[in-house]
């Protein structure tokens, strides 16, 4: 299991897709992250906004880590498998094109190594055993230090394994999206010891601003004298000490905030009213 000395990291996406801030307000959230102890930064070559961008975020952290004096405590996530034509997100895991988009990462990362590279969604046109074997022989290489998956179930974990040695799982979890703790993710990956990434833990482009004025989470926020993402954070740190939330940010004050509920613990009344929150789409 990798262990990071925090247990919140840092989602580079709206720092890089549409919308995002103006670089300089995307590399002053960085360091803010940086500085709050964050050893763990969450991106993606296709965090960008089309194919001409490709390596848009991975750029952004590269150049942030430039200024950072212990850069070398700091881990970088990132992954391949997606691309972005035309703005679109398209799968494409073809081991032809997971070398490629490794190559290129290791460029915008400006490394010789990357600390974990995870698949970023499984191609239904290639088996994932091709998609992780081409993970694994770019290990082999050197390229890569730690293999992950995002996006997977149960029998897909369990197939990749089979392939390589899978240290992480990303996958979406939040208070409306629960699935992992229900169809046994959660539990196989503390079963292998594989550290379980949250992403969208407060509820991502979608459901931020309506989960932030749910009732039921700002009464529990007073209760605690918190926000009500803290305690959505603290709510899915409380599924096992394998699992890390990497929520966004596109603001230091998100950041900020973030990095606070590390330091709240739910009772297990406010830990079901939270995972019995229930919104109309």
């Amino acid at each position: 299991m990798l262990n990071f000395c925090k247990k919140i990291g840092l989602g580079g996406m709206p720092l890089s897709i549409q919308g995002r801030p103006s670089e300089p307000e995307a590399l002053a959230v960085i360091q803010a992250a940086l500085e709050l102890g964050v050893d763990l930064i969450d991106t993606a070559n296709v965090y960008c906004t089309s194919n001409e961008d490709i390596g848009h975020n991975e750029r952004l952290i590269a150049k942030a880590l430039k200024r950072w004096e212990n850069r070398t405590q700091v881990h970088v996530a990132t992954k391949g498998g997606l691309e972005r034509p035309n703005g679109d997100w398209t799968q494409n895991a073809k081991p032809k094109a997971l070398r490629l988009a490794c190559e290129k990462s290791l460029k915008a990362l400006d490394t010789e190594r990357i600390f974990l590279h995870q698949l970023h969604a499984v191609d239904p046109e290639v088996p994932i055993e091709d998609s992780v074997g081409e993970f694994k022989r770019l290990q082999d290489e050197g390229k890569i230090r730690h293999i992950g998956l995002s996006n997977v179930d149960v029998e897909q974990i369990e197939r990749a394994r089979k392939i390589a040695q899978i240290e992480t799982v990303q996958n979406r979890f939040n208070p409306l999206c629960q699935r992992d703790a229900d169809n046994g993710v959660l539990d196989t990956c503390l079963k292998h010891q594989i550290t379980y990434l949250a992403y969208s833990p407060v509820g991502g482009g979608r459901w931020y601003k309506a989960l932030g004025e749910n009732a039921a989470l700002l009464d529990i926020a007073r209760k605690y004298a918190m926000t009500p993402y803290q305690a959505m954070l603290a709510f899915a740190l409380s599924k096992g000490p394998h699992v890390v939330a990497i929520p966004g940010a596109s603001k230091i004050a998100s950041i900020t905030d973030s990095m606070k509920a590390l330091d709240v613990i739910l009772e297990s009344e406010d830990l079901k009213r939270i995972s019995e929150i229930e919104m109309v789409a």
